[in-house]
Order: C-alpha cells, then sequence, then structure tokens
C-alpha cells in the first residue's frame, strides 16, 4: 500500500507544479498584453492615424509658433525665447560698460533678437517641408502619443535638427548682415580688452542660428501642449480623432 501512495503523490505533485507553470505563463502574457494597451492599442486608432495626427500638430503648431516668434519684440519680449549675450562674450560686455559703451553692448543684444525675429518667417517652410519628410515608425509614433506633452515637439528637434540647421543658417546670416549686427559685433570685439582672444573662440552665426531654432521649438512645445490638452485647440477631424482618444 505504501509504495502505491508514493507515485501517486508524486503525480499529484508533478501536476499541481505545471498547473501553477501554466497559471504564471498565462499572467506573463496578460502583463505583456498589458504593456501593448498602455502605448495605445486600446484606442481604435490606425497606426497610419497616430502617424498623420502628430504630425498634423507640428505643422498647425510650427505655423503659430512662427507668427508668435516673428512678430515685432516676438523674441526679445519673451524671457523664455530671448537671445541673451553668450557666456563668451560677457566678460567683453562688462569691460565695454566700464570703457562708457554700455549702449553699444545693449544694441548688440537686441540686434540679435531683431535677426532672429526677421529670419523667423523664412523658418515656417523648411519645418513643415521636415515635418513631411520625417520618418515615424508605427511603434514610434504610439510611443511619442503616449508621452510627455512635448513628445512630439521632442523627436522632432532631436531627428531633424541638423537638418534644419544648415537650412536656416543662410537665412540667419542675412538677416544679421541686414540688421547691422555682424558690424556691431566687429565693433564689440575690436574695441573691448581682450575681444580678439574671443573672435577665434566664438561663431556668433552658430549661436544666433541655434538660439533661433530653441526658441522655435520651445513655442512649438507650448503649442502642442495645448493640442494635447486643450480639445478648443484641436481644430480638425483629426486632431480631435488622435488627442481626445489619448
Amino acid at each position: 500500500m505504501t509504495t502505491l501512495r508514493r507515485p501517486s503523490l508524486l503525480i499529484i505533485a508533478l501536476a499541481l507544479c505545471c498547473s501553477a507553470c501554466a497559471a504564471a505563463q498565462v499572467n506573463e502574457n496578460r502583463k505583456e498584453a498589458d504593456k501593448g494597451q498602455d502605448v495605445g492599442d486600446d484606442s481604435g486608432l490606425s497606426d497610419d492615424q497616430i502617424v498623420a495626427g502628430l504630425k498634423q500638430a507640428l505643422e498647425f503648431g510650427t505655423g503659430k509658433a512662427v507668427a508668435l516668434a516673428s512678430k515685432s519684440d516676438g523674441f526679445l519680449n519673451n524671457e523664455a525665447t530671448r537671445i541673451l549675450l553668450p557666456t563668451k562674450l560677457q566678460s567683453v560686455g562688462k569691460a565695454m560698460r566700464l570703457l562708457g559703451e554700455g549702449e553699444t553692448v545693449d544694441d548688440l543684444e537686441i540686434g540679435m533678437n531683431r535677426a532672429a525675429e526677421r529670419a523667423t518667417p523664412q523658418a515656417k517652410q523648411i519645418f513643415l517641408d521636415a515635418i513631411k519628410k520625417m520618418n515615424v515608425t508605427h511603434t514610434g509614433a504610439r510611443h511619442i502619443l503616449a508621452g510627455g506633452d512635448t513628445a512630439a515637439t521632442e523627436y522632432f528637434q532631436q531627428t531633424c535638427s541638423a537638418d534644419l540647421t544648415a537650412a536656416f543658417s543662410p537665412i540667419v546670416h542675412g538677416a544679421l548682415q541686414r540688421t547691422g549686427v555682424i558690424k556691431k559685433y566687429d565693433h564689440v570685439i575690436k574695441t573691448a580688452p581682450g575681444g580678439n582672444a574671443i573672435a577665434n573662440e566664438f561663431d556668433l552665426d552658430k549661436y544666433v542660428v541655434g538660439k533661433t531654432l530653441d526658441g522655435i521649438f520651445y513655442l512649438l512645445g507650448q503649442e502642442e501642449i495645448q493640442i494635447r490638452t486643450t480639445p478648443a485647440a484641436q481644430t480638425t477631424p483629426l486632431l480631435k480623432e488622435v488627442f481626445s482618444s489619448k
């Protein structure tokens, strides 16, 4: 009798173990399914709809961001986008003020902002072209949609900044020339003590291009927040479909 019980107990134990493993696998499968739902699989939206919605949000946001930045004082009077005298020139600026040329330093800073405001309207088409060409995978689009309030803007900035900089640089250079900023900068460098030493270390064009793009991206991010969080900003059926389901 004893020898018969032992195999029976072993069989029962094995059966219980298999049942526990099966249950664990089912739970794991459920967890994986839940993960998929977390990035929007339960939204009913197709991958193509999400990609199109994200791009449309960026296109609409670009139009508004450019309009805000390019108006008079659009950069200068906005603390978030104002282009300040770069760190490398701040010591030179102090020296100029001591020499009674503080107004020249102020004019240089104001001029950089005016150049940014003048160049910004031409950024619109460059941004729109980049958005159309921007490659977003279906999986990536779902993660962007489920991400932070500026996730689409951040992805756009990370993937397209190099191309935008290349296209925008000659436009900013022209604006710097027309506003007299280059002449003002040359005057500061030649006049200020230690100015010549900085001349070879600092690229005025590169600095203003970078700050101008940073300002436009900041404003674009603010527009994306509006589209994601405010139904009134979802002004097309596609934007309503994509962002109201989030």
